[in-house]
């Protein structure tokens, strides 16, 4: 029988080993130069990796540490810039691996009622920052694209319910109609996934100058879909990727609830600011949502992966969701099972390492951090306001700066962020702001520095550097 899973001598080395090397990585600074290897490299590194022996633990540990992680970028690295970033603390990092030793299955409660009542206090405290109500309830998913997806499933069987008895929804409705959810173009990539995948049809809703959904413009959406589309959700935005704005919130309640329509807030980047009271106005109207998700390892300080799926009332999202065989008929379905209310069975406990952190550093740690971040990215769009070789394209409401080098066009923004991102300088990649080519800056570590952003600037003022179309950037992305 294979010794892989007994304790012995040299399984103690390589675990003093392996943790020790992980706590380095977590006190040292992490390495800036990014940029993915060639795959025929790569494939060259791991050759007999995999292999009838195996190569060893601590062979292993060397190949990951020497070969494969300088092939990765560090997310969490003050001055990645782009996108968005994370930055777990510490505390959420070391916890993260005691929840993988601990073998823990978190889809039911029979399973993981320990770890389940932790991770709802963590939902608890996130449904409180909306102003839920004490019945609200969610879960922990692995991404912004599932916490999409699974709200909207919700969605779609509370409107498919509701048609189901006989209401005056079924009465207009067409048997010839497909359904749609109604966004706008700012809506994340994830969102036209989530469509794809439910084979669902999108409303399209204008957006203001600003790249806002509005109330009035989603109503004249509504109006003008017609009677082959039966629109049975709205997905805003709580913070859009791409200028960090945040949708008329309060507005589209009062349609959605006009219409009777699901109202669902992907905040997967910027709910995060709902615990700074700088910012907290931007939000009002999300406590007349029926549901939102947030990604605690963007803004709230979670390692990957970590998503919270929050909804007003829990209850539909259980009747869409429940599994249900006779191998699953011993599960108490009286109890809080986390596999209920998301499109999954298998869990971890994704969302321990959030509740350690929290419980580690305390609320008002987190409303300082997020603060701190919030006014570095202003402090930065103000210095790029005075400077004259610079125009600020939007003023930040969150921390997503988006901004021009007067003169620049696309070829040049993807010429100086390559050399940036080659020279271990800062992740800084171009974007389009109303057809515009710019470039954006997304601050949500606490560490980065508002000195370091300056000289981002005077190297951008400074850079003469010839730039066109022959210049490569591919491991700029």
């Amino acid at each position: 029988m294979a010794d892989m899973h007994r304790w012995d001598h040299s399984t103690d080395l390589l675990a003093h080993s392996i943790i020790g090397y992980a706590v380095e990585r977590l006190k040292v600074s992490k390495d800036p130069h990014w940029g993915a290897h060639p795959a025929d490299e790569l494939g060259e590194v791991l050759k007999g990796a995999i292999s009838p022996q195996g190569i060893g633990g601590h062979q292993a540990l060397r190949l990951f540490r020497d070969e494969l992680l300088p092939a990765c970028r560090p997310m969490d690295d003050p001055m990645n810039l782009a996108y968005v970033p994370t930055a777990p603390t510490p505390a959420a990092t070391m916890f993260d691996l005691v929840v993988s030793a601990s073998s823990i299955f978190a889809g039911n409660w029979e399973a993981g009622a320990g770890a389940i009542a932790a991770e709802n206090q963590a939902i608890r405290w996130l449904a409180d920052l909306a102003d839920y109500p004490a019945a609200a309830g969610g879960v922990f998913v692995s991404g912004g694209s599932a916490a999409n997806l699974s709200a909207l499933v919700t969605a779609r069987d509370v409107w498919r319910n509701r048609c189901s008895i006989g209401s005056a929804d079924a009465d207009r409705t067409s048997t010839m109609a497909r359904l749609a959810i109604a966004a706008t173009t700012e809506v994340h990539a994830s969102v036209r996934s989530a469509a794809r995948v439910m084979d669902v049809d999108i409303v399209e809703v204008a957006v203001d100058d600003r790249g806002r959904m509005t109330g009035p413009a989603l109503a004249v959406a509504l109006a003008a879909a017609g009677p082959t589309l039966e629109v049975f959700a709205v997905v805003t935005t709580g913070g859009t990727t791409n200028a960090g704005v945040v949708d008329d919130l309060d507005g589209i309640a009062t349609v959605c609830e006009q219409h009777n329509l699901w109202m669902h807030v992907d905040g997967a980047y910027g709910i995060a600011a709902l615990c700074a009271p700088s910012v907290r106005h931007r939000f009002n109207g999300i406590e007349r949502s029926n549901s939102f998700g947030v990604d605690p390892h963007k803004w709230l300080f979670a390692p990957y992966d970590c998503a919270a799926l929050v909804y007003r009332d829990p209850l539909p999202a259980a009747a869409a969701h429940s599994q249900h065989g006779d191998y699953l008929d011993a599960i108490d379905r009286a109890q809080w099972n986390p596999s209920d209310y998301a499109y999954h069975l298998s869990r971890r406990a994704r969302g321990l390492p959030l509740w350690f952190s929290l419980a580690a550093y305390g609320t008002d740690a987190y409303s300082e951090a997020v603060e701190a971040t919030i006014a570095t990215a202003h402090q930065f769009a103000a210095e790029v306001q005075r400077r004259a070789p610079f125009e600020l394209l939007v003023q930040p409401e969150l921390s997503v700066v988006l901004f021009t080098r007067n003169g620049w066009d696309t070829a040049r923004y993807q010429a100086w962020s390559a050399k940036n991102a080659k020279d271990g300088v800062a992740l800084v990649v171009p974007t389009k702001w109303h057809g515009q080519p710019c470039l954006r800056i997304c601050v949500v570590n606490p560490l980065t520095q508002l000195a370091a952003l300056i000289a981002v600037l005077d190297d951008l003022a400074t850079d003469e550097a010839n730039a066109g179309p022959g210049n490569s950037t591919d491991n700029v992305h």
